[in-house]
């Protein structure tokens, strides 16, 4: 029988969901019981933060290993050692329970948030060990949820780090039919997300052909492991919502709602060998044509950076330098046209003030766009390729509540 007994180690959490980030004071204790008065050589605790992915490629005649690893850092502090003879009363632990306090820092620097996949993960790691002479060591392990404080251009909040919030423009021009030729243009916007938060998806569809079609939605979440030159990624959907069909020459206007599930894994963008990423897939399906789409990139992270996003209302889109298509330009007859106040002031950055009418703490309200725009085109940047670029358009009032993707679609015959 064992004289030890109990052997536990544990750590105060410093917040309610129970994460540390970087440079976080992780304080613990060590804990264990004695029967009798025991010799011990020594107690120490380790920490370590490290990435590893591994899997197997099959082919007909071999099979091919893929496997790589990354250490982020290792600490080791001794919470009781024997002297260098051995033969030093302090090395005899008495009978009864015993603590050891310990406190360790975890580094400042770029570190991934913690991960486990298919064929990879990221861990924090503390152990605690206790070693004798001519004993096996005595050991335990417990996981720390680490949750990354760097996002993409969130390290500083300036004018020009607020345009990861802003809604970012793309657009698709594509011809489709066999017999005859079609256009579609499609435009839409994509912001910083928490887990659990809802997109408002709305699309504006002119269907000036003699084919039927559907918009169709898509949350997909990539996940890409990367070993040397070889990679092995995996496209999850975590959301699919098919609309209504859109007859032959008529317009509709198009409207669903996508969740971000609670159970998501945030953006991955800060391991070299493991990436996690969102999309918004919006496109229309057509018969007998090749169905245009568009991808639109998301980024989701914790509730702990919530005071990164920007408190503004949605204002009206600016046509830019790259020509994406505005509100003003499309939506005449949808929306009630209502100028806003100008902002003026350190600060205003060129964003609208709220509409009286939008409200705090309400969900799926219409931002008011103005009929024309009083804001300089200096004040925002276009992006000189629609896709995955940043758009020229203002920041919501809270990207929780006011969460709205417009996509502007059209189709035509060309003849």
């Amino acid at each position: 029988m064992s004289e030890i007994k109990d052997f536990n180690v544990t750590y105060e959490t410093l917040n309610e969901e129970g994460t540390f980030s970087e440079g976080d004071i992780v304080p613990g204790t060590v804990s264990f019981t004695l029967t009798k008065d025991t010799k011990v050589r020594s107690i120490f605790v380790k920490s370590t933060g490290e990435a590893h992915v591994h899997w197997t490629d099959y082919s007909d005649e071999y099979q091919t290993s893929n496997s790589a690893h990354r250490k982020y850092f290792e600490f080791k502090e001794f919470l009781f050692i024997e002297d260098a003879k051995g033969k030093s009363d302090r090395t005899v632990l008495s009978k009864g329970v015993h603590h050891f306090k310990f406190r360790f820092k975890i580094p400042e620097g770029n570190l991934p948030s913690s991960f486990k996949g298919l064929h990879g993960k990221i861990v924090y790691m503390l152990e605690a060990k206790l070693t004798r002479s001519w004993h096996c060591p005595i050991g335990l392990q417990k996981e720390i949820n680490f949750v990354s404080k760097s996002y993409p251009r969130i390290e500083k909040v300036t004018v020009s780090t607020l345009e990861c919030y802003c809604p970012q423009s793309g657009s698709v021009n594509k011809e489709v039919g066999f017999f005859s030729k079609g256009q579609v243009v499609m435009s839409a916007t994509t912001y910083f997300l928490l887990i659990g938060d809802t997109i408002s998806v709305v699309a504006i569809i002119w269907n000036s052909s003699s084919k039927t079609m559907r918009p169709k939605y898509n949350l997909q979440q990539i996940t890409v492991y990367r070993a040397g030159t070889s990679t092995n990624s995996s496209c999850k959907s975590l959301c699919k919502i098919v609309g209504d069909t859109i007859a032959p020459y008529k317009e509709e206007t198009a409207s669903c709602q996508l969740q971000i599930p609670v159970d998501a894994i945030y953006t991955l963008y800060n391991c070299d060998i493991i990436s996690v990423e969102y999309y918004v897939k919006v496109y229309l399906d057509i018969k007998f044509a090749t169905d245009p789409e568009i991808m639109f990139p998301l980024i989701i992270g914790p509730s702990s950076l919530t005071s990164f996003r920007p408190n503004k209302a949605l204002g009206p889109y600016l046509a830019g330098a790259a020509g994406n298509p505005s509100y003003r330009d499309f939506l005449p007859s949808v929306f009630p046209f209502k100028p806003y106040p100008a902002r003026t002031g350190p600060g205003a950055c060129g964003y609208p003030t709220p509409y009286p009418s939008q409200q705090r703490d309400y969900n799926n309200q219409w931002p008011h766009p103005a009929a024309s725009s009083a804001f300089s085109s200096t004040a925002f940047k276009s992006s000189s390729r629609h896709i995955y670029k940043k758009g020229s358009v203002s920041c919501p009032n809270d990207c929780r509540l006011v969460l709205q993707h417009a996509c502007i679609m059209k189709y035509s015959e060309i003849t």
